[in-house]
């Protein structure tokens, strides 16, 4: 529903995870027998399927081979910047280690400089042969400008998914500096499963799922370390967006009979975030600060943006998210934190039992409600003493 924000001007009202709620169901359902696993699709009809519906985001804070083996033994997805530390650097731990200990004054130069070193192809191939000597599934990512060239080394290497992303894609990019991304021919000539973001909207989604594409991601700006939205002022809060794009996913679904998974991507450091996710809509969701904080990532408690190295124009910052635990703590637990930043998984199986969902489908029907104060009502303890849902 629109309002009047001036003279002859609508807006929209939007809403984030903090301003809804999800509504019990009429019955409940041991969380030890919901099914959370979520597939991907392949070209040939047949799926990658993960048993839990978690990525990690491609970020060099989040993951390098270590983290992804580590997440992949633990039924969930971790996914390789390809244009970051680990392919412009035989060891990165150097280059990750001046960026976790500059002053904070000086880390978002010293993180550019970082990055201009040149991405050595050899390593493209050598990240993905690593991650497949692990015994899990191979995921990295790239933006659209150089998807052709490294999709093609890393499908040789033997890579299982490619990411696709730029803070915002759409089908209809023009540009007369440099050759745009075909998407659809993209798809077409590559063997692996693509996946493309980020997103936000309904026609954009739908434009993107009839070029082929494996999965989109929806997300502008809402990641801890993403400062887009207070540079570019772009962006649409997660509930709404992933809303609009899971109806795309669905109108999409009944014209074509391809159900294309939608992934939320962004925003969610709680298991509350989480589940207000997929509830909404998501198929999956791609996470980046709660993994930050594992004993496994590569940023030893420090995260930061993916477009933090831009040259001219960065929309990152680096954030200190502290080491909570590990990663297996993280996604199952147990929690020594009160807060739901740790046992993501539990949180989602519990949230799909108290509301009678038995499989991520049933739980995207889940009643929602309009409910501003569902952090702070009857929360003034935790609010003084900044524990539990009032900790930072």
């Amino acid at each position: 529903m629109a309002e009047w924000i001036g003279i002859n001007r609508k807006a929209r009202v939007t809403y984030g995870f903090d301003e809804i709620a999800l509504v019990p169901g009429d019955e409940t359902i041991n969380p030890n027998e919901v099914d959370t696993s979520f597939r991907i699709p392949r070209k040939n009809g047949d799926h990658i399927e993960l048993s839990i519906p978690i990525l990690a985001s491609a970020m060099d804070g989040v993951t390098d081979v270590r983290f992804c083996i580590e997440m992949g033994k633990h039924g969930g997805l971790g996914v390789i910047n390809l244009e970051g530390v680990q392919t412009r650097y035989e060891n990165p731990s150097d280059a990750l280690d001046q960026i976790v200990k500059a002053d904070p004054d000086q880390v978002t130069s010293l993180i550019q400089k970082i990055y201009t070193q040149p991405i050595q192809e050899d390593l493209i191939a050598k990240r993905v042969r690593e991650l497949k000597a692990g015994g899990v599934i191979a995921a990295v990512s790239s933006i659209p400008q150089k998807a052709e060239r490294f999709a093609a080394i890393a499908q040789e290497a033997g890579a299982d998914i490619f990411v696709v992303q730029s803070t915002v894609s759409t089908v209809r990019h023009i540009s007369s500096e440099y050759k745009s991304l075909d998407l659809e021919a993209f798809c077409r000539d590559v063997s692996m499963p693509v996946i493309i973001g980020n997103a936000v909207t309904h026609d954009v989604t739908l434009e993107l799922m009839e070029c082929g594409v494996a999965g989109v991601l929806i997300g502008v700006g809402p990641g801890a370390a993403c400062t887009s939205r207070g540079v570019l002022g772009l962006g649409v809060p997660q509930v709404t967006a992933t809303v609009d794009c899971a109806a795309a996913r669905d109108y999409y679904f009944k014209q074509s009979g391809r159900y294309i998974p939608i992934i939320t991507d962004g925003g969610m450091s709680k298991g509350g975030d989480v589940c207000k996710a997929l509830a909404c809509g998501s198929d999956a969701v791609m996470v980046g600060s709660a993994f930050a904080r594992a004993e496994e990532a590569p940023g030893k408690g420090f995260h930061w943006g993916m477009a933090t190295p831009h040259a001219n124009l960065p929309r990152g910052t680096r954030i200190r998210v502290g080491v909570s635990g590990t990663l297996k703590q993280i996604l199952f637990g147990p929690a020594t934190q009160d807060d739901g930043s740790q046992n993501l998984v539990g949180a989602i199986t519990t949230c799909m039992g108290n509301v009678g969902a038995s499989d991520i489908r049933e739980f995207q029907e889940t009643e929602i409600i309009i409910a501003p104060a569902i952090k702070t009502e009857g929360k003034l303890f935790q609010t003084v003493q900044g524990v539990g849902m009032a900790r930072r």
